[in-house]
């Protein structure tokens, strides 16, 4: 008859896992615990095979985060490369560069937040950069988000609904409305600062490679 007990034994000093033990001889884990709970020395050697899994999960995840940065780096590459095909076609469409030399002048220059965004109180550029975005960009107006930054003495649904109406986002697409101090007498049609913003690292790397082609061609007349 087999022992069991014994042949766990001789398996867990050499520092075999429960798992393994359990797997091998087809013996519960709850078994094994009982077995083994009072044992200094399987207390030791879980604490080693612990402190062994954690350097291996934690090398597991350097691999896997290495491997994805390789994969998306290489499809920013391929973006860059049709956002260079796509600028030979748009480079003629006053929208299209109405649109880049407001993200040249106002939009947010940070890459990596992956955020393509303009914050300005002209309602104007505004609608212009909105129509920029849906228009050229291709992006639906219910991704799009808008962030107001208002006097404590203007009213926020009255303000929601101009903006609403100059960027065509709608109403429930407007996220955050943050209130400063101070107020605008001689300023009454103010209705605060509205920031168009739409994440997508995609759309940012295009944008700043259209933007750097338009800066090349400008240079060369």
């Amino acid at each position: 008859m087999r022992d069991d007990k014994n042949l766990a034994l001789i398996m867990r000093r050499q520092k075999k896992s429960y798992s393994e033990i359990s797997k091998k001889l087809d013996i519960p884990k709850s078994t094994l615990v009982y077995w083994f709970k009072n044992k200094r020395w399987s207390i030791r050697i879980k604490k080693c095979l612990a402190k062994k899994n954690r350097v291996f999960i934690a090398k597991q995840i350097r691999v896997m985060n290495e491997a994805r940065k390789i994969k998306r780096l290489k499809y920013y590459a391929e973006v860059r490369k049709k956002a260079k095909l796509e600028f030979a076609s748009l480079k003629n469409k006053q929208l299209f560069l109405a649109g880049l030399m407001l993200y040249w002048g106002e939009g947010d220059n940070k890459l990596e937040n992956s955020i393509v965004r303009l914050s300005n109180t002209n309602p104007k550029m505004i609608k212009i950069f909105s129509l920029f975005l849906r228009s050229i960009c291709r992006v639906d107006k219910e991704k799009l988000r808008i962030a107001l930054i208002l006097y404590h003495d203007l009213g926020a649904n009255e303000c929601k609904e101009f903006w609403s109406k100059i960027s065509g986002v709608p109403k429930d697409k407007f996220h955050k409305i943050q209130f400063i101090k101070g107020n605008h007498p001689t300023k009454r049609l103010s209705y605060g600062i509205c920031n168009v913003y739409f994440s997508s690292r995609e759309l940012k790397e295009k944008i700043f490679v259209w933007l750097k082609l338009f800066q090349q061609e400008l240079t060369r007349v």
